[in-house]
This record gives structure tokens, sequence and C-alpha cells, in this order.
């Protein structure tokens, strides 16, 4: 057992309730455990690191797992199993949170492999466990033996009745214009994740100021607990080279490597590039083993260093681009004969094929885990190939990155879209990646606008996206757009900012170095406005707007409203009713629980028909109406005419005609359709209907006075049992009258 803990515990004001963290009660040996508590919320997160290491390791062996267990909310897991299985994509987004800026600060030659282990405990649906676990691993990296040495803090921000609020309830949500994470050091932010409504640049400022002042309380309360915790750090040997060996190489290869970054093509300038390292460990003889592999670790600082120094020196990007200069942009739609909308889109050598297909809402997504019992309407998937890149690998599920940019592309998309009322689609959008230089995720999302558009959806607005890069020497930067290749990869900031001509829908940061401060933050957003409003222009030239109509390949959608009380009578015992109407016409029928009664087809005369068929079975009788009825049954005293689906009334043998019919069979017989007019509602509900006063009455006809006290018909023999029941069991099996 870990002697060094002891129970501690922090406690931190925000949104107006405490967050209290503490330690030593539970998972001591672990080198690090944080009891984090949220209102009725509770997350333990541990944190450890592998004593002894391995061989021969040259990067950090760092992994995420965060897990939602049902019993957090008193609930069962779906399935047969009945426990818990692989993560869900909400569980891998938060993993995505915790690892994005927690993985930058590690030390430089910290080698042992690290993991961080959250585990939701209880949930009260108003304290949310997501920021709760970045915290509470932050929490126990820092106050622990393994090498992180800064303190990290988390918050949620939203936009609520036109103010800022700080980690807002999870049931108010739906009503914030944004749903912003941030996570950061006392200097500077080093991660950010949002959806919002379409804000504006200054109001997204604003709101990650907001942000990084309460950061700053959750990283002092982290440093109070290190301090009394007394903790010591297992920092690893910083890595020593030769100077001498380092100018050697760097004279050596700094020329051929500006020479091989200016080469066109990204797989012809990698493999310039690659050619240049060969070339100089070729120099090394065989008996120089450790000279040779120390020249091929000053490669990679020297490639870094020559990169950066020549863009900041020379104003100019390697590919000859400004700095706000985004590729060329090339897009097509309808590029697939049979799916509902269909389209391509490039940007520099990043190519997206995105695909919409719409559904009913039995094709709506339903959560599970602690998210079970919510739907999702939309849904945006994002694939990548190994193709994409130049690669050979196995294609197993979709992995972490892939989920991660599926929901960015997807939480942009989503305000533009058309309530289920104007549209009552599901909604499915795939993004294969054919080729990838950088920002498939924000091609993916351009790609996606112009395959909505494409099938018919009705969006408010298109949405572009650009990935922003950013590259610091001390008083020295450069803000670049649509970053690609090497700027991916050796640049200080990946800052993905999405949205519409209004303002921004989406926005994921990651920032590598501290010292980045808001006026530059300012200036990447502007920037990265005036490159959306670039792309929105292109994408406006391929498709401007939504088709008229939705793709003849989709099913058509027609929605009538039913009383919630005859829902189960629209069923039917066992669905009877809906699957003989299904089966009759070959649409699909969906109920709501408000009575919502959705009817989707391709054929729109099968869909009218099982309309029509819909409003027969619900409609209401109505006395003085004319019905065109069909024989069921004929007996001595009147026949019993259906006048609507599983609604009769008694067609009386004195209704027939204005003659006097002796027997009904010679006027009537089963089967037989005729018009009668509704002419009353009896006791208990019963229809009586006539035939007669729709037929032309005779010259001279008059009128046998009725019974004194009765305004019925006189009684003739055989009529006796009129009034007894009109089916076996009398009124019991009469429905009431509607009125």
């Amino acid at each position: 057992m870990n002697e060094m803990y002891r129970e501690e515990s922090v406690e931190i004001e925000l949104g107006g309730r405490p967050l209290r963290i503490s330690t030593g009660k539970v998972a001591k040996q672990a080198h690090g455990a944080m009891w984090v508590r949220y209102g009725d919320s509770v997350v333990l997160v541990t944190a450890q690191m592998d004593k002894n290491g391995r061989e021969g390791l040259d990067f950090l062996p760092f992994t995420v797992d965060y897990r939602e267990y049902t019993y957090a909310a008193g609930r069962f897991p779906g399935g047969f199993f009945k426990r818990e299985g692989k993560p869900t994509d909400p569980e891998v987004l938060v993993c995505r949170m915790i690892d994005r800026p927690m993985r930058p600060l590690f030390p430089e030659g910290h080698h042992k492999e690290t993991q961080v282990v959250a585990m939701v405990l209880s949930t009260d649906f108003e304290n949310a466990p997501d920021v709760m676990a970045i915290n509470g691993a932050a929490f126990a990296l820092y106050c622990s033996p393994i090498p992180f040495p800064r303190a990290v803090g988390a918050v949620r921000i939203g936009h609520i009745g036109g103010e800022f609020v700080v980690n807002p309830s999870m049931k108010i949500m739906d009503q914030s214009r944004i749903n912003l994470v941030v996570a950061g050091t006392k200097e500077a932010i080093c991660m950010v994740e949002a959806g919002a409504q379409e804000l504006s640049e200054e109001e997204m400022i604003q709101a990650l100021q907001l942000a990084h002042d309460q950061i700053k309380k959750i990283c002092a309360a982290a440093e109070d607990l290190a301090a009394r915790m007394g903790i010591k750090k297992e920092m690893p040997p910083v890595p020593v080279h030769d100077a001498a060996h380092a100018a050697e190489v760097e004279a050596k290869i700094a020329g051929p490597l500006r020479e091989a970054m200016a080469t066109k093509g990204k797989l012809a300038m990698y493999d310039a590039l690659d050619k240049v390292k060969d070339d100089l460990l070729a120099t090394y003889p065989e008996d120089q083993a450790e000279r040779r592999a120390e020249a091929g670790h000053l490669y990679h600082d020297i490639l870094v260093k020559t990169f950066r120094t020549s863009l900041l020196r020379d104003g100019r990007r390697v590919d000859g681009r400004l700095f706000d200069e985004i590729r060329p942009v090339w897009g097509e739609v309808g590029v697939l004969p049979r799916t509902h909308g269909s389209a391509l889109f490039a940007r520099g050598e990043t190519m997206a094929l995105a695909n919409c297909t719409l559904g009913t809402s039995s094709d709506i997504q339903r959560l599970s885990g602690l998210l079970e019992g919510t739907e999702k309407r939309f849904m945006l998937h994002y694939n990548f190939p190994p193709f994409s890149v130049g690669e050979v690998k196995f294609i197993r599920g979709p992995g972490r990155r892939e989920i991660g940019h599926g929901a960015l592309a997807e939480k942009a998309i989503v305000p533009v879209l058309p309530d289920a009322v104007t549209f009552p689609y599901a909604i499915r959008v795939v993004s294969d990646i054919m080729e990838s230089n950088g920002s498939s995720s924000q091609a993916t999302i351009c790609g996606a606008t112009l395959a909505l558009q494409d099938a018919g959806v009705p969006i408010k607005a298109p949405v572009a996206g650009v990935a922003m890069g950013l590259i610091m020497e001390g008083d020295r930067y450069a803000i670049l757009s649509d970053i690609a290749g090497l700027e991916d990869h050796y640049g200080d900031m990946d800052f993905k900012v999405a949205g519409t001509e209004k303002g921004i829908t989406a926005l994921q940061m990651d920032i590598k170095v501290d010292g980045i401060s808001f006026d530059i933050m300012r200036e990447a957003l502007a920037q990265a406005n005036k490159g959306r409003m670039h792309l929105l222009g292109c994408m406006a030239q391929i498709l401007p707007s939504p088709r008229a109509d939705i793709s003849p390949l989709a099913p058509r959608i027609y929605a009538i409203q039913i009383a919630k009380s005859r829902i189960g009578e629209l069923i039917g015992p066992g669905g009877k009713n809906v699957r003989a109407i299904q089966e009759a016409t070959g649409v699909d029928i969906n109920i709501e629980e408000d009575g919502t009664v959705q009817v989707a087809s391709c054929d729109s005369a099968a869909a009218e028909k099982a309309l029509a068929m819909i409003r027969a079975q619900m409609e209401e009788p109505e006395a003085g109406r004319i019905y065109k009825g069909v024989v069921k049954r004929v007996e001595p005293y009147g026949a019993f005419v259906e006048i609507l689906p599983g609604q009769d009334g008694l067609l009386h043998v004195s209704e027939l005609d204005w003659k006097r019919v002796e027997n009904v069979d010679d006027v009537v017989k089963v089967g037989d359709e005729l018009e009668v007019k509704l002419l009353e509602f009896e006791r208990g509900g019963k229809l009586r209907l006539s035939r007669k006063v729709l037929l032309p009455k005779p010259e001279g006809y008059v009128e046998r006075p009725p019974r004194e006290g009765s305004d019925r018909p006189p009684r003739r023999d055989g009529d006796r049992d009129r009034d007894r029941g009109h089916r076996p069991g009398g009124d019991r099996d009469r429905r009431p009258p509607r009125r």
C-alpha cells in the first residue's frame, strides 16, 4: 500500500456549487487517485505509471479509459448480457477530452507507460461527469509521483438567457447557445471543445476568458493539495546531445531539408525528406552505431527547427502559400446514382466523399449507457481508410480518432438542421476520406453540407470548416489557414473552426505551448472567419442551396395527428390494424406517443391510400352526414351497415324504402355497398341509419302517424327485437357515442 497517501481534500466553488476533490480513502495502491464529487455526481479517477518501463521506447505510451456505469443512475445495462461492453461513442469522446490537454504536458524523455482510468460511480443528471473526470485526471496526475509537472483545470461554459454560465445544469443545456468545454493551466488555455448556435468570434473570446478565470481557481486548489501531500516527482533524465555533433549535423542537412520541404506533393515531399535522412545516416560507418543513432534523433529536431525558422523568416509556407491562403477547392454533387444525396469535396490533397441517407423514425438511433432513452435523429460517421494516406493497415471498427472527427463534424452541422416537425426524417451522413493531407474533418463538414443539400434536406444555412495552425518562436508568430502536412505535425496549435456566414457552430482547439494570448486567439478567429467565408463562396458555386425536393429514391413521410386516447384503437390487438394497413399498401407506419402518425413510402399513391384508411378508421360518426357503407349482417328487422371501419349502425326495415318492405333480403344483401344517412345516436351510442331519406319520395306519399308520445316509427310484426341490441351481448358490445 502506498504510504504517502493520507486523506486530503480541496473544495472549489464553481457555478455556485462546491466541487470537492479528495484523495487517500480509496484506490490507495494507485500512484494517484481522486474522488470527485459535484452535487450527487461522483467520479473516481486514478493515474498509474509502469514502474520499470519498456526498453527501446522513444514515445509516451499514454492511455485514457473513461466508463459510465449504468448503476450510477440506478439502472440495468441494456442488451442480453446485462453488463457494460465496449465503450460507447460518448465515452470515447470524453477519453479524448481527457487525453488532449494532458499529453503535451508530460516532459520530454518520459517513456514509461502511463494510464488514467475514470469511473462514473453516481450521477444526478445535473452535474456533468465529463468535466469532473478531466479535473480528476489532472489532479490524479499532478498529485502523484508521475512526472506530470503542471496543474490543469477544466470547466464547461453555457450561454443561457443572454448570459454566460459556468458549469450549467445538464437539464438546461438544451437552452444554451453554446456547449463549451475548456481545459488549461494557470498560464493559458490548452484544450477547447465547443458546439454553438452561430456564436460570433467576439462572444467566443468572452466565453474562453470566463473559462480561464475559473480554471485558475482549480489550478490553485491542485497546487495547494499537492503541497499538503508532499508529492515528490520521478522526473525522467533530460536527453543531452553533443552540441558539436548537433552543429555538424545541422550544417549537413539544413539546406537539403529546405529543398526537400519545397517539393510539390505530400508523398513526394515525404520521400525527399526521407532521402535526406538516409543520406545523413549513410555518412556514418558501421562501427559508429551510437553516433549514427544520435544523428537519427538530431535529424528530427533539426527538421522541426528548420521548418519553423524558415516559415517565420521567409514569410511563406513550404508549399508556397501565404499564411491566410486556402488551397484550391474542387467539388461535385450527385456523384453516386442510387444514394439519396452525395458529394465529393476536395481542398488541396484532402478529399472527402460524403453520402446522405434519409430514413423514417424507425431509423433513429437509441443511445445506451447513461444516455439510455435518448434518441439521435442525425448521425454523422467519419471513416479514414488506410489508402487515404498511402498506407496498408487492417480495417477494424472505427477508432477513437474517427469517432472524434465524426463527432466534431456532426456538432458543426446540427445547428442548421430543420426541426423534426418541418422535416420528420432520420438523417445519416457518412464521410469516407479518399485522400488526406491535413484537415479531413473540416473537408467532411463541407462535403456533408453539400450532400445534405443534394438530398434535398432544407438546412438553414451552409456550413464550412477550416483548420488553423500557429507557429510561435519568442515574440514572433505566424497564424496559418488551412494547415497541411508538416504544419499540422510541427505547429504549436491545431485550431478547427466551423460555422455559417452568421457565426461559429463548432470549435476544437489543442495548444501545445504556453503563452498564447487572447489577442492571438482573437486574431486567429478573425483569420479563420475569412477562410470560412472563402470556402462558403466556393461551395455556393458547387451547389448554392438545397434541392427543391428530396431524392425520388428517399421515402416520403406524411404525418397526421390522432387523439392520444385512440392510439390503441389504431394499432389494434397485437398490432392487427396497423399491420393490415401496411400489408394492403406497402408503407411503413410509425406512431408517436403524442398521437403523431407518420406514413413513409417511396410511392405517393400508396401513402395516400394508407392515410385515407387511417383517417377512415379514426373518423368520428357525425349525425346528418351521408356515408357509403357496406352491409355486414341482415336480420328480419333490418340490416347492419358498416359506415366507418369498425363502426356500424342499424338500417331498420322501415328506413329501407318509402314503400313497405316485407323481406329485408329483397332490398339488400351482405356485402352490398349503399349510401345511408346517419339520422341520430340512440341509447347506448347505437347508430340509427336511413336509406329511404336519400330516395325520391313517391307522389302522394302519406307518412303514417307515430304512436302517441313517440317520435319513432310504429312497431310492426317482426320488429319486437329491434331494441334488444344489434350484436350478441346487446349494449355491452356497443361503444359510447363520440361527440
